[in-house]
């Protein structure tokens, strides 16, 4: 997987690197089709303290792009609530791909064609 980290009015340190890196192994331990992922750290302007901290997520996966963003007053935090979201929605992507709910016509199999008697 592709992964590009930068960050917005914040300097990303190694250590807030590692941090995002180890948490989105949690992601690809659970499906591994994740071609290249963005993760954006940023730090706003606020009123509110406690949505001062963002992180913003975009996973490019087989078939469908998935974008995820968390606020808070404390970056790792908001990394944790990040990853928990985008955890979620991956592992939901999973399941509609691997479900058969619709299998096709072409293996179901043929019901019996009954003839009415004359």
């Amino acid at each position: 997987m592709n992964l590009k980290i930068s960050g917005h009015h914040l300097e990303v340190t190694p250590a807030l690197r590692e941090y995002v890196i180890t948490k989105l192994d949690r992601v690809l331990r659970h499906f591994d089709q994740v071609i290249d992922g963005n993760v954006v750290l940023s730090v706003d302007n606020h009123k509110e303290k406690d949505k001062r901290q963002k992180v913003e997520v975009n996973l490019h996966l087989k078939g469908k792009d998935i974008f995820v963003e968390s606020a808070n007053g404390d970056m790792y935090a908001a990394i944790d609530l990040v990853v928990d979201k985008l955890d979620r929605q991956v592992v939901r992507h999973k399941d509609r791909l691997q479900g058969h709910q619709h299998e096709s016509l072409k293996y179901q199999p043929a019901a019996p064609i009954e003839v009415p008697p004359q």
